[in-house]
């Protein structure tokens, strides 16, 4: 993906949403700030992930394009932080060892080829029927994948047997510009 926000549009937004998850657990309300920047305002998918001393804490976002990508960035932080079912809601004693990434995301598409994945460039959402998996281009990169190891996880994570991206689930993918605190 082609860099679409430039490094003070990324703080901003990395700020955007430290707020939120701040205003939201001392106050249980949503951020409503006033935003200038016409590119902020345009709709685009994006995910929050949240990690704690370097584990995952939580991670949500939207994929398609619903709503401005501030919007997103304020409602992704929250729920991350409040409603990732894998976790407990976070606490504000947490915030402080907690460093926040950004995905913005490019519209998925659907591939024929698996030889069209780039590890580390692209993101997979497989799916069948209601069951969809979705894992972000950074995830095989952390931990160590390779193509078919990262397809076998976009499986499970579908909750659908791991080979299931060899017996007709169809497989998306989709570009993201990446950025987090320092």
């Amino acid at each position: 993906m082609e860099e679409y926000l430039n490094p003070n549009q990324q703080t901003f937004l990395l700020d955007l949403a430290r707020r939120a998850i701040l205003d939201y657990l001392q106050s249980h309300k949503k951020s409503k700030p006033k935003i200038e920047d016409e590119d902020l305002k345009e709709k685009r998918g994006a995910f929050v992930t949240l990690k704690t001393e370097g584990e995952l804490r939580g991670c949500i976002g939207y994929v398609l394009p619903h709503h401005p990508l501030y919007e997103t960035i304020i409602d992704a932080a929250v729920a991350s932080a409040t409603q990732d079912f894998r976790f407990q809601p976070m606490t504000l004693e947490e915030m402080d060892s907690t460093k926040i990434e950004i995905s913005v995301l490019t519209l998925p598409r659907p591939i024929k080829n698996v030889e069209d994945i780039k590890v580390g460039k692209h993101g997979i959402i497989i799916s069948r029927g209601t069951n969809k998996g979705l894992l972000l281009p950074q995830v095989p990169l952390e931990w160590g994948w390779d193509r078919e190891t990262y397809l076998k996880h976009g499986c499970l994570k579908a909750g659908l047997e791991d080979d299931a991206w060899k017996t007709g689930a169809q497989i998306e993918i989709f570009s993201a510009q990446v950025f987090s605190e320092p």
